[in-house]
C-alpha cells in the first residue's frame, strides 16, 4: 500500500526532478524549432511588383550546395499545386557551393488569379520549397476558397517509392514503382475509401493526375499504410516528380531518377549493323551479276619465258626445244655423231726386185 502524504509533508526529490524536467523541454522545445525555421531554405525577390513581359530577379540562401531548383510563378498561392503555375515559363537553377542562387525570371501570368507566389523547389534529392510573395500586375485577383471546416483532413507522416528496374524497363517498357505513404486523419470524421490522385511530372511540366481509390477506413486520429500504384510513359528517363493529393490538396512530392533504357540503344546499333551487312550482301550479288564475263579465259603466262623462239628441224619435227643455255650449235643433240673404230695398218707394196 502506498502511504498517504499529509499536507505538511515536502515533495519527493523525484517528483520535483519531473516536474522540472517537463518545464525544461517545454521552453527548449520552441527554441529548438526556432533554430530549425532559420535554417531552413529562404528566397527574395527583387521587386514585389512586375507586369507580364518583364523580369524579377529571385535570390535565395541557405540551399542544399549543387541542388536543383525549379521557379514558378504560381496563382492562388499554389493551393491547387503546380496547375496553378505558369509551368512553360518557369526556370531552373543549380545552387552553388554556398548553398545561394540568383536568377532572373520571366513574369508572366498564371492560370490562377492571384494572390500570386513565386514558387521555388528542388527537384532532385531532399524536398525543400519555399514561397515568396509575387503581385503579377494586371493579373485579376480572387479570394482563396475557403478551406472545409470538419470532416476528413488527411495528412502525410511518411512517403516512399517501393520497387526497381526489370529486364524489360533495360528494353523501353513502362517503369514501375509503388507509393507507399503513411496517412493520417487529423479531422473529426472517419475517411471511408478516399480517393487519391496521383501524378508524375518531368522537369517543369504540369503533373498529369490519375485517381486512385484506397480501400479502407481511416478513423480521426488515426494513421494508416497507403500503397498506390504509380506508373510512367514507355522509354520515360531521367528526374522525375511523383506527387500525390487528395481533394485538390497537394500531400506529397517525391523524385524519382529514371535510368535510361539502353537495351533500346543496343537494339538499334545491331539492327544498324545487321541491316548495312545485308544490304551489302545484296549489292555484291547484284554486281556479280550485272557483270560481264568473257568467252574464254586466257591461259597463264609461262614462269619463265623463253629467251629467243625455237628453231631448227628439232622445233619443226614437234621435238622440245633445246635449253636455254645451249646455242643450236653446240646443242648435244645437233653434234654430228664420230664412229669410233680400231687403228688398221698401212699396207705397204713390196718392192719389185728385191728377193
Amino acid at each position: 500500500m502506498n502511504a498517504r502524504r499529509h499536507p505538511g509533508t515536502p515533495a519527493r526529490p523525484s517528483a520535483v526532478l519531473t516536474v522540472l524536467a517537463l518545464v525544461l523541454l517545454t521552453l527548449g522545445a520552441p527554441l529548438t524549432g526556432g533554430a530549425a525555421a532559420a535554417e531552413s531554405p529562404a528566397a527574395k525577390v527583387s521587386k514585389a511588383e512586375a507586369g507580364t513581359g518583364g523580369t524579377v530577379t529571385v535570390t535565395g540562401t541557405r540551399w542544399r550546395p549543387r541542388a536543383l531548383l525549379t521557379l514558378l510563378i504560381c496563382g492562388q498561392n499554389m493551393i491547387g499545386g503546380t496547375n496553378s503555375c505558369a509551368n512553360g515559363d518557369g526556370r531552373a537553377v543549380t545552387v552553388g557551393k554556398d548553398g545561394t542562387f540568383t536568377k532572373k525570371l520571366p513574369v508572366s501570368e498564371p492560370p490562377k488569379p492571384c494572390p500570386c507566389v513565386i514558387h521555388i523547389a528542388t527537384v532532385t534529392g531532399e524536398a525543400a520549397a519555399a514561397d515568396v510573395a509575387f503581385k503579377v500586375a494586371g493579373h485579376p485577383v480572387a479570394p482563396l476558397p475557403k478551406e472545409r471546416t470538419g470532416g476528413e483532413r488527411l495528412s502525410v507522416l511518411s512517403a516512399r517509392l517501393d520497387g526497381s528496374s526489370g529486364l524489360l524497363t533495360w528494353f523501353g517498357a513502362p517503369p514501375r514503382r509503388k507509393l507507399v505513404v503513411t496517412v493520417g486523419n487529423l479531422g473529426s470524421t472517419p475517411a471511408r475509401d478516399p480517393v487519391f490522385e496521383v501524378g508524375g511530372s518531368h522537369g517543369v511540366f504540369a503533373p498529369s493526375w490519375e485517381e486512385q481509390r484506397w480501400r479502407g477506413t481511416i478513423q480521426p486520429g488515426k494513421k494508416a499504410q497507403v500503397k498506390l500504384d504509380v506508373e510512367l510513359s514507355a522509354g520515360a528517363h531521367g528526374d522525375y516528380l511523383v506527387s500525390l493529393r487528395y481533394g485538390h490538396k497537394l500531400l506529397v512530392e517525391q523524385p524519382w531518377a529514371v535510368g535510361r533504357p539502353w537495351g533500346v540503344t543496343l537494339f538499334w546499333v545491331l539492327l544498324c549493323v545487321v541491316v548495312s551487312a545485308t544490304v551489302f550482301r545484296i549489292g555484291m550479288a547484284v554486281v556479280d551479276k550485272v557483270r560481264p564475263r568473257t568467252a574464254r579465259t586466257a591461259p597463264p603466262p609461262p614462269p619463265f619465258p623463253p629467251s629467243s623462239p625455237p628453231s631448227g628441224p628439232a622445233a619443226a619435227d614437234g621435238a622440245p626445244p633445246a635449253l636455254p643455255w645451249f646455242t643450236p650449235d653446240t646443242a648435244p643433240e645437233a653434234r654430228p655423231h664420230h664412229q669410233i673404230s680400231a687403228p688398221t695398218e698401212e699396207i705397204r707394196p713390196t718392192p719389185k726386185g728385191t728377193t
